[in-house]
């Protein structure tokens, strides 16, 4: 980590977004108390993460990247054995609550390692929140899981949300950042950016020009070559940055002049995808 300070609002949904490597799942562990700190403060609830570490892991929950519970417990057990953990009596009720919380009712005597992925998700969201935290960490919680049982549990989040619970989760996903409340931008363990996603846009005060072309990648470099406006390359499109008519105009006389065709085009407002670009080649 790098100098990085920032705070999180009680019962807000704070993301920390980069791409692999940017130090998220580092800094989340270093909240959680698994990972000692080289240097700096930090406080959860108020406490001091170094002199009240075992008082913060009683009222936080934390669920890594990785599937990380008991793949020959059911998924009863499972939560039974983190309901035992935190000293959870009378658990059963809770159990129930957030089985039925879960959508995994009618798979409580499945075992874990049977699961797919998103239920595996699911089982150990509801192992997390047993013993009632009041703030819970999620690392990339979504990452690998298929897009229907993601949507699913953006559902469940958001339903916690609702609750009160504070939520702070990593992302490398853009589109799932726009979800956030508030967004820290990280990369190679610096904090770049930190604000709700609608004033990260607006930052960047500027418009997108999105074009699909027949030969990207030689457009691409055509519009790089000859144009000052900021220009990027996604999969099968292409986004240029514009402050206006004329901007537009322009380039679009310059896509005549270097004989491009254009396939699909459309102004669109700037994505936080945009503006993660537009930070990194300004560093």
């Amino acid at each position: 980590m790098d100098g990085i300070s920032f705070s999180v609002k009680e019962k807000e949904v704070f993301g920390l977004v980069g791409p692999d490597g940017a130090g998220k799942t580092t800094l989340i562990r270093m909240l959680c108390g698994l990972i000692k700190p080289s240097g700096g403060t930090a406080a959860i609830l108020g406490h001091d993460l170094i002199k009240d570490i075992n008082r913060i892991k009683n009222e936080i929950g934390y669920l890594s990247q990785k599937f990380s519970l008991y793949a020959d417990l059911s998924i009863d057990e499972n939560i039974e054995f983190f309901a035992e953990l935190h000293g959870v009596k009378n658990f059963k009720s809770r159990r129930n609550e957030l089985l039925e919380f879960t959508r995994l009712e009618k798979f409580r005597h499945f075992l874990a390692g049977k699961l797919s992925g998103g239920m595996k998700q699911k089982l150990a969201l509801a192992c997390t929140l047993i013993h009632r935290p009041k703030i819970i960490f999620l690392d990339e919680p979504t990452t690998g899981v298929d897009p229907v049982s993601r949507r699913d549990f953006w559902k469940i989040l958001s339903e916690l949300h609702n609750e009160g619970v504070t939520i702070i989760i990593s992302t490398p996903y853009m589109d799932e950042a726009e979800r956030f409340n508030t967004i820290a931008m990280m990369n190679y363990g610096k904090l770049l950016m930190n604000d709700s996603p609608a004033a990260i846009k607006a930052g960047m005060n500027t418009q997108v020009l999105e074009i699909v072309t027949s030969e990207l990648r030689d457009s691409y470099k055509f519009i790089t070559e000859n144009s000052a406006n900021e220009v990027q390359l996604f999969g099968d499109r292409i986004d240029i940055a514009v402050s206006n008519d004329d901007d537009i105009t322009k380039i679009e006389n310059l896509l005549k002049s270097g004989n491009i065709t254009v396939k699909d085009k459309r102004i669109k407002p700037v994505s936080l995808e945009n503006v993660f670009i537009h930070v990194l080649k300004e560093q």
